[in-house]
C-alpha cells in the first residue's frame, strides 16, 4: 500500500507530485505550420503568417505525469485493488542517481487567433494550468523511507540530504499576442512575437528541505542533528471543506503578470523573391509554408504570482535529540492542514515572511524545421527549463526535453512521429494525428505500448474550428495561375 503515512510524507510528497512542470504541448505538432492556435503558447512569432485567416481552438488538453523512481506494471494500473509493491510497482533501489517526479496539466480553453493579414495576426488564449514538481532525493534515502520503513539495517546509520523539495501551483492565464513578420527581403524572412498574460492564481504550495541529517536509534527513537525544513501554502485553501476544490476558483483573485517572447528565421530560397503559385482554391495565405528551413527562440512563462501564506505555514529548524520518530508519522483521518499544525508545535519556528512569490516555469524553447518536400517536413525542438536550481523555494521548473519529429501535412491531415528523450535520459518514440478539426496524440505512446512496465505517460487532444476554403478570396485579389508580387522585387516575373 502506498499510505504508509512516513513513506506518504517524505516521498509521495516529495517524489511524486500530482500534477507538474509542462515542457512541451501538444508534442510534435506543436511545430506544424497548421498548428495555429495551438503553437503559440511555444512561440508566439508562430501566429505571424498564419496559414489561415482565423482559428479558433473550443477546447484542448495536454497531461503528462511521471517519476524516476517507481516503474508500474500496466495491467495494475487497470485493477481497483491496492497496488502491492514488488508485485505490482517496483523501486528502483539500485540507481546510483537522485529520484524527481514531474508531470503537466494544461487545459486550453477557447481561444482565438486572426490574421490580420499575411504580415500580422493577433491571437487570444485561455489556459487552466496545473503545474507541480518534486524530487532531490538521494536513492539511498528513498529505499530507507520506501522499502520496510523503518528498515533495522539503517539503525545507527546517519542519512543525509542536502536539498529536496516539492512545488505546487495552479493558475488561470488569459494570453493577448501579437506577432509580425518585422522583415522579409528575398530569401529571408524574420518574424517576431509577444504575448502578454493576465494572470490569477488558485492553488500554490511548497515544501523543501535543506541540511538535514539525522540518525535512527530503533524504530521509535531518532537524533535529527540538523535540518531546516518550510512549507507554505495560500490562504485560500484553508478555506477549502469537503475537498470542494472549486469553491476556491476564481479567474480574478491573486492577480499577477507573466510574458513569452518569441522570434522565427525563414529560409526561401525556392520562392526566386516570389511568393507560393495560387492554387485557386481561396485557401487563405498560401505562402505561409513555402519556406526550406526555419529556426526560432522563444522565452515563455515568465513572471509569476504573489499569495498570502496560509496561518499555518512554517520555517523551522528541526534539529532534536531522542525525538519520539512516531510522531513524524500522518495520523489515520488527519488533514494534511492538521499535520501542520501538529508538526509547528514540534520544533522551533524561524521568522518568516507573510507572502512568498510562485514563479512560473519559466523556460526557453529552440526549434529547427525543414521543409523535405511540402508534404514532408522534419523537426526538432527543445525546451530548457531555467529554475531547476536549489536557491528558490517559490517556483517549478520545465522539463528539459528535446523532441525530434518527421511528420507528413497536408491541408486536412497530418501525422506526427515525436521522438523524444528529457534529462533523465528516458527515451520515448510516439504519434500525433490531425484529422480536420480533431488533433490527438501522445509523444511516449508507441515506447509505453513496448514496455511492460511504465513510470512516465503523456496524452494530448483538442477541437478546432478553421475556415477550410474561400471561395472567391485571396491577397492578391488576382485569378488563378497569378504569382503574388513581393514588396521587395521591382517588378512581374516575365511570361
Amino acid at each position: 500500500m502506498f499510505q504508509r503515512s512516513k513513506k506518504c510524507l517524505l516521498l509521495i510528497t516529495g517524489l511524486f507530485a500530482a500534477t507538474a512542470a509542462q515542457s512541451q504541448i501538444f508534442p510534435g505538432y506543436h511545430t506544424s505550420q497548421y498548428a495555429g492556435i495551438h503553437a503559440v503558447p511555444f512561440n508566439p512569432a508562430s501566429a505571424a503568417g498564419s496559414r489561415y485567416r482565423w482559428d479558433v481552438n473550443i477546447v484542448g488538453a495536454d497531461v503528462k505525469a511521471g517519476n524516476t523512481y517507481y516503474t508500474f506494471d500496466k495491467s495494475a494500473l487497470l485493477s481497483k485493488d491496492s497496488l502491492r509493491q514488488f508485485i505490482d510497482y517496483f523501486p528502483d533501489t539500485s540507481a546510483s542517481r537522485k529520484q524527481y517526479a514531474w508531470g503537466s496539466v494544461d487545459l486550453m480553453l477557447p481561444s482565438a487567433l486572426y490574421a490580420i493579414d499575411e504580415r500580422q495576426s493577433i491571437a487570444f488564449t485561455w489556459r487552466l494550468r496545473g503545474a507541480a514538481n518534486g524530487g532531490g532525493v538521494e536513492t539511498s534515502t528513498a529505499n530507507f523511507f520506501a522499502i520496510n520503513y523503518p528498515d533495522p539495517k539503517y539503525y545507527d546509520r546517519t542519512i543525509a540530504e542536502t536539498y529536496a523539495g516539492a512545488y505546487g501551483h495552479s493558475w488561470n492565464e488569459f494570453g493577448f499576442s501579437y506577432a509580425r513578420t518585422i522583415k522579409d527581403y528575398g530569401d529571408h524572412r524574420w518574424k517576431a512575437g509577444i504575448t502578454l498574460k493576465y494572470l490569477s492564481g488558485q492553488a500554490a504550495g511548497y515544501g523543501v528541505g535543506r541540511d538535514g541529517s539525522f540518525m535512527f536509534k530503533n524504530r521509535n527513537q531518532v537524533d535529527i542533528n540538523s535540518g531546516k525544513v518550510a512549507f507554505a501554502w495560500n490562504e485560500e485553501l484553508s478555506t477549502i471543506e469537503n475537498n470542494d476544490w472549486q469553491s476556491v476558483y476564481s479567474p480574478f483573485q491573486n492577480p499577477g503578470i507573466g510574458a513569452d517572447i518569441g522570434i522565427i528565421y525563414e529560409w526561401r530560397p525556392d520562392s526566386d523573391g516570389f511568393g507560393s503559385y495560387e492554387d485557386g482554391t481561396g485557401t487563405w495565405n498560401p505562402d505561409a509554408d513555402t519556406w526550406k528551413a526555419r529556426f526560432g527562440i522563444s522565452v515563455v512563462d515568465i513572471g509569476g504570482i504573489s499569495y498570502t501564506k496560509a496561518g499555518d505555514s512554517r520555517d523551522m529548524d528541526m534539529t532534536a535529540e531522542n525525538f519520539n520518530a512516531m510522531l513524524l508519522n500522518r495520523m489515520r483521518g488527519e488533514s494534511l492542514q492538521q499535520y501542520a499544525q501538529r508538526i509547528g508545535t514540534y520544533f522551533s519556528s524561524e521568522e518568516t515572511e507573510d507572502k512568498f512569490y510562485m514563479n512560473l516555469p519559466t523556460s526557453i524553447n529552440l526549434m529547427g524545421d525543414y521543409n523535405l518536400n511540402d508534404r514532408f517536413f522534419i523537426s526538432a525542438s527543445a525546451t530548457i527549463g531555467l529554475l531547476s536550481g536549489t536557491t528558490d523555494d517559490n517556483k517549478n521548473h520545465a522539463l528539459t526535453q528535446l523532441l525530434i519529429t518527421p511528420r507528413y501535412e497536408t491541408r486536412h491531415i497530418g501525422a506526427y512521429l515525436p521522438f523524444s528523450v528529457n534529462r533523465y535520459g528516458q527515451a520515448d518514440a510516439g504519434l500525433g494525428l490531425r484529422l480536420g478539426p480533431l488533433v490527438i496524440g501522445s509523444a511516449s505512446l508507441f515506447s509505453n505500448l513496448a514496455r511492460g512496465r511504465v513510470n512516465h505517460a503523456d496524452a494530448f487532444v483538442a477541437l478546432r474550428v478553421i475556415p477550410i476554403r474561400f471561395s472567391k478570396w485571396s491577397w492578391d485579389k488576382g485569378g488563378d495561375g497569378i504569382f503574388r508580387k513581393r514588396k521587395n522585387n521591382l517588378g512581374c516575373p516575365p511570361l
